[in-house]
């Protein structure tokens, strides 16, 4: 019983999956296709979802994520932003510039969290909230390499402000994840702050795995 619990439960989360690819609604006949399960089966599972909100069902009759994964997704900016805290907080310290986790929303880049470092004279305000085109900045072009299967650090200046310099690494190996971890500063940054923020994304993502 738990076997098959643990198999339906499987065979889900993989609908769920295909319905958040972005390649729009599906019948159920495409999604039985897809899966390579019955139409039986797969009714099975969308009649359980569309009740729990997490499928929805358009004018035409095909099937789109619901909106009751809005709740789910809601949950997950918190935890992100416990999760990546202490090596932020490590990175800015490092380098002596603020440090930031920024996420994918759309074509925007979402600042979830940021830490200033606690020892210079001055350093950059960057808002918790703060969004930005991804094309933008080097925290966005750093999830823009991610989606491009890049990797590596991307340096810009004066981009989102005159004067401002910005560095950040994308956060690999989480697909359900397209984030970056980035420091930006008005001054200089030493030396090795590239590879700095390369080993904080790796340490991020290996946190979150």
């Amino acid at each position: 019983m738990a076997a098959e619990s643990a198999q339906t439960l499987e065979r889900g989360l993989h609908l769920l999956r295909l319905l958040a690819d972005g390649r729009g609604g599906r019948t159920p006949t495409e999604l039985a296709k897809e899966l390579g399960l019955s139409r039986p089966v797969v009714y099975r599972l969308l009649t359980t979802l569309t009740n729990e909100g997490f499928v929805r069902r358009d004018g035409d009759g095909r099937l789109h994520l619901g909106f009751g994964v809005l709740v789910l997704a809601q949950a997950v900016q918190p935890l992100l932003r416990a999760a990546a805290l202490p090596t932020l907080r490590r990175l800015a310290e490092q380098v002596g510039a603020t440090a930031h986790l920024t996420v994918a929303e759309g074509g925007d880049g979402l600042a979830v969290a940021v830490v200033e470092p606690s020892w210079t004279n001055m350093h950059v305000a960057y808002r918790e909230g703060s969004r930005h085109p991804l094309a933008k900045g080097a925290a966005g072009q750093a999830i823009l390499a991610l989606r491009e299967g890049r990797s590596g650090f991307f340096v810009t200046e004066g981009q989102l402000q005159e004067g401002a310099k910005g560095v950040a690494a994308p956060v690999t190996g989480l697909p359900w994840l397209e984030a970056s971890v980035g420091v930006v500063s008005f001054g200089s940054l030493p030396e090795g702050t590239g590879e700095r923020v390369v080993a904080a994304a790796v340490e991020l993502e290996t946190s979150l795995a």
